[in-house]
């Protein structure tokens, strides 16, 4: 059997407010991994182009399409750097909503199974600094590929939930039915 992390992982029985996250990048990393559509495995998109560093482990919600034609983007937090390819139960805590050639959100999560996160309920709980660490990163990345990234705002989870219901919406509208055929 072939499993697909997109297609065959499930978003996770608690969803929209607990998921699973399939981590792609971990946090630390120069490289820039993207799950390939086709095979499942992880393709190298790039290595940053900028003296840069992922701030956070970063991968996808599965099961889900979001308006970039990808699985939805999640964020995770915990005090260690994740493998990729490793599956996470992450609870939600808010959203960075970006511009990049078009709607490009950033669900932000905590894992689950980390004690030293995951009492935080809200971006309200997390320390200031990081916040801005986050966002600073995600607005400078693309710089010196000469690619505008404008990050427009943070929203709370409640945001967070209608957006990952909407992209669980979607994927069962409009890539189920293709892997079905």
């Amino acid at each position: 059997m072939n499993n697909h992390p997109w297609h065959d992982i499930p978003v996770g029985k608690n969803a929209p407010a607990t998921v699973q996250a399939i981590i792609e990048i971990s946090r630390g990393s120069k490289a820039k991994y993207e799950v390939d559509k086709a095979s499942g495995l992880l393709r190298l998109d790039r290595v940053l182009h900028s003296a840069f560093y992922y701030p956070i482990n970063y991968g996808f919600i599965p099961q889900t399409y979001a308006g970039d034609q990808d699985p939805l983007d999640i964020l995770v937090l915990s005090q260690i750097d994740f493998e990729p390819l490793s599956i996470v139960e992450a609870n939600v805590i808010g959203v960075m909503r970006m511009t990049d050639k078009g709607i490009d959100d950033k669900i932000i999560s905590v894992c689950t199974n980390d004690v030293a996160v995951n009492w935080i309920q809200c971006l309200e709980d997390l320390p200031p600094h990081l916040l801005s660490e986050i966002r600073h990163f995600f607005e400078q990345y693309k710089k010196l590929e000469h690619t505008h990234v404008e990050v427009d705002e943070l929203l709370g989870k409640d945001k967070a939930y209608t957006i990952i219901e909407q992209s669980i919406v979607d994927y069962q509208t409009q890539i189920l039915p293709s892997l079905k055929s």
